[in-house]
């Protein structure tokens, strides 16, 4: 069965499904007053019961796994969000109904909220939602049966999707894999499963459907496949993988501390993109050289209002302390597009093409209120260690400079409110769309650095909305137009004497590096799992060689004759890695 590859590796053993029984929620109409506020009460005790769940949950939580609390964090502010608490209370009393069918009536008024969102992420935490309401209505009917707690044998546990609570009620110690219906590369199985080393693979639609107790398993979480009951020979293939694959990851993570310099003397930094503070530990235990991409927009978009300057701080200050020095760049608000606040909606999901609409440094400049109180915190948070600001979606040196401008502002509002900053903190913009190449030589007079967002500059390039599954094919990162703009913003700020990174999915493909380093990437900012290998691929790769490979890469028609050439390429000059990938 095919689903997503959550998190690498590859395990064997028997599954262990685990069932959840349906909540059937009755109608029932109240006549009596007193019946009605009752009902009010009987919520009101199901909330407070579950927060009283989540919150041992949350203190039970190990050291190792303690970085993750954010989750159930996330889940006792949606407990207590308007959507759920306020607006189930409402129709309890609006509606003289009770509470299960008030709760089932707005979590389906909710679900029609997340279905509107065109972003994976966020769309879903839905399951956030549902796991909340889930565990309301089991309070709501007095179950809190938890059978997970009693795991005392080596399993895969198969399931619809599981909660973070739930997770922290079983010992890890005797799960070999995760495999579960719903989910995503950030679900929350996937980030539990990331940071303790387990296979997973998620969002395979009906795995419950289709294995039964005692069942045996091989989950490949590097391919996102679920082989159930497979024959000798199959068995026989995929434990010959597994020592291979486990052999490959100690050899690789063995060496993620060590420098990423290329055989002829180059030192390339490497840095790791993440959405949330909590994920500093991952980032650091996988031999990342600094933050190169801190997506702050996720502080927003899982609340109802905005979060002001002193939340903001003491989030960044936490983030900045982990590190230790090492290099943070912050990225200002990506708020619109498929991105956007709850309590928004109403304004930035009603235009017609909204990813072309009112976003990132165009809302920024448009609500400059609030986009001073994110530089602040910013700011202020840059007197603790090296901080890096970040303008994304800058489409021309007036829209730079006017946010410029907003910053000199707020610096001076510091300086007269006698408030540390580093005064020599580093300002930078994201290069991703085709205009910022254009005039990139214009741009680099302006920063200290550029960074390349492939994602963005990829789709808008090539017109591909890359979560269309018609045209999601020719979302093409090898596209020699692709290949020529990143070319054209290395040189533009070379010359000028500015480092120029990459942040997006690009860079973090292993095939694609040794290119990357050929067309003069200074650094490269990936997910935190890649890090390592990324570094290693730098560690075997000669730049110069590289260099004069890129000028060939860049003389093909197409992206396939690209991929064929640098694959050809690889096999050549670095088959002791490339062999592992197949």
């Amino acid at each position: 069965m095919k689903g997503v590859g959550a998190s690498p590796g590859i395990t064997i053993g028997r599954a262990l499904p685990v069932i959840k029984r349906p909540n059937k929620v009755a109608y029932k109409r109240l006549e009596d007053p007193k019946e009605v506020e009752r009902e009010a009460s009987r919520f009101h005790q199901a909330v407070q019961d579950t927060e009283r769940s989540l919150i041992q949950a949350r203190d039970e939580l190990s050291q190792d796994e303690g970085d993750y609390s954010y989750i159930i964090e996330a889940h006792l502010l949606i407990l207590k969000d308007k959507m759920i608490f306020d607006h189930t209370k409402e129709l309890i009393r609006q509606q003289s109904v009770n509470a299960e069918w008030a709760l089932s009536q707005a979590m389906s008024e909710a679900e029609e909220t997340f279905r509107k969102i065109k972003n994976s992420y966020i769309r879903s935490r839905f399951a956030d939602v549902e796991y909340v309401v889930d565990t309301l209505m089991r309070n709501l009917a007095g179950d809190q049966d938890n059978a997970l707690a009693d795991i005392k044998e080596k399993v895969i546990l198969v399931a619809h999707d599981l909660s973070p609570a739930e997770t922290t009620q079983m010992d890890l110690d005797w799960v070999l894999g995760f495999v579960t219906d719903m989910g995503g590369p950030t679900s929350h199985t996937a980030i539990l499963a990331q940071a303790k080393g387990i296979p997973a693979v998620v969002g395979t639609e009906k795995i419950t459907l289709e294995v039964e107790s005692g069942d045996f398993l091989i989950v490949d979480g590097l391919e996102g496949l679920v082989v159930v009951n497979p024959d000798e020979e199959t068995l026989h293939d995929y434990r010959d993988r597994q020592e291979a694959y486990q052999h490959y990851t100690q050899e690789v993570l063995a060496q993620a501390h060590l420098p990423a310099d290329t055989l002829d003397g180059h030192s390339v930094a490497v840095g790791a993109n993440m959405e949330m503070a909590e994920e500093v530990g991952s980032i650091l235990s996988y031999g990342a050289e600094s933050i190169g991409l801190y997506r702050t927009e996720f502080l927003y978009v899982t609340r109802r209002d905005f979060p002001g300057e002193e939340e903001l701080l003491e989030n960044f200050k936490t983030v900045v302390t982990r590190m230790e020095g090492r290099p943070v760049t912050i990225r200002t608000l990506d708020l619109g597009g498929d991105k956007f606040a709850s309590h928004m909606e109403g304004s930035l999901t009603a235009e017609n093409n909204p990813a072309l609409g009112l976003r990132a440094i165009r809302f920024c400049l448009k609500e400059k209120d609030l986009f001073k109180a994110q530089l602040r915190a910013i700011l202020r948070a840059s007197a603790l260690g090296r901080v890096r600001i970040m303008f994304p979606l800058i489409s021309g040196v007036g829209e730079l400079l006017e946010a410029k401008e907003v910053l000199e502002e707020v610096e001076a509002e510091l300086e007269q409110k006698g408030q540390e900053y580093d005064k020599n903190l580093e300002v930078g913009i994201m290069v991703e769309v085709p205009s910022a190449v254009t005039v990139a030589d214009m741009l680099a007079k302006h920063v200290d650095y550029f960074s390349i967002g492939t994602n963005d500059l990829i789709q808008y390039s090539l017109a591909i909305d890359r979560i269309n599954e018609h045209v999601a094919h020719l979302y093409q990162p090898l596209h020699p137009a692709v290949l020529r703009m990143i070319q054209q913003v290395v040189e533009s700020g070379h010359a000028v004497g500015i480092p120029v990174a990459m942040c997006g999915e690009m860079a973090g493909d292993q095939r694609v590096v040794p290119l990357l380093l050929g067309l003069g990437l200074d650094y490269l900012s990936v997910n935190a799992l890649a890090v390592p290998r990324v570094k290693q691929v730098v560690r075997l790769t000669s730049k110069e060689t590289w260099r004069q490979l890129a000028k060939e890469a860049l003389s093909f028609p197409t992206a396939a004759q690209v991929r064929e050439f640098i694959n050809g390429k690889l096999a050549k000059h670095i088959p002791e890695l490339f062999s592992e990938l197949g």
